[in-house]
């Protein structure tokens, strides 16, 4: 009975551990997106956008992997910088899948040349693949009142 006990105590805590270790792996993730959207870095970008990508813009525009990242690269989508205010990570499918709910204030050229700050609500969809690694399917975002 002792044993039995330990080893329920035991799969309790290691469940608790693994889903605590995708939860920082994927705010990292998320944080290292962001600065790769910045510095226009394609490589990691190609790498953890999935290709099946939907990205809902918070205007309602929607790209796939291919289109999005070509808008950075034409310069449509620009971001002089990103700063994450909130981030919540919630794992599911024994932590085959990531649901990160988060508020970010994107700052952006303004065409008087003042930065433009955009504050967004967002959802973001993360599934592990075996090959790839943590892939981003989905984004979704709103935007919120200056």
């Amino acid at each position: 009975m002792k044993n039995l006990i330990a080893l329920g105590v035991f799969l309790l805590v290691s469940q608790f551990a693994f889903g605590q270790d995708t939860k920082s792996t994927i705010e990292a993730l998320e944080r290292k997106r962001f600065a790769a959207q910045v510095s226009k870095d394609f490589d990691f970008l190609d790498k953890v956008f999935a290709d099946d990508l939907s990205y809902t813009h918070s205007g309602g525009k929607m790209d796939n992997k291919t289109s999005y990242i070509a808008s950075i690269k034409e310069g449509k989508s620009v971001y002089d910088k990103i700063d994450v205010e909130e981030i919540t990570v919630r794992s599911y499918e024994q932590d085959k899948v990531a649901v990160v709910n988060g508020k970010i204030t994107i700052t952006q050229p303004g065409a008087d040349g003042k930065p433009m700050l955009v504050h967004l609500r967002y959802v973001v969809v993360y599934n592990k693949n075996g090959k790839k690694g943590w892939q981003l399917n989905t984004w979704q975002s709103l935007k919120l009142a200056n």
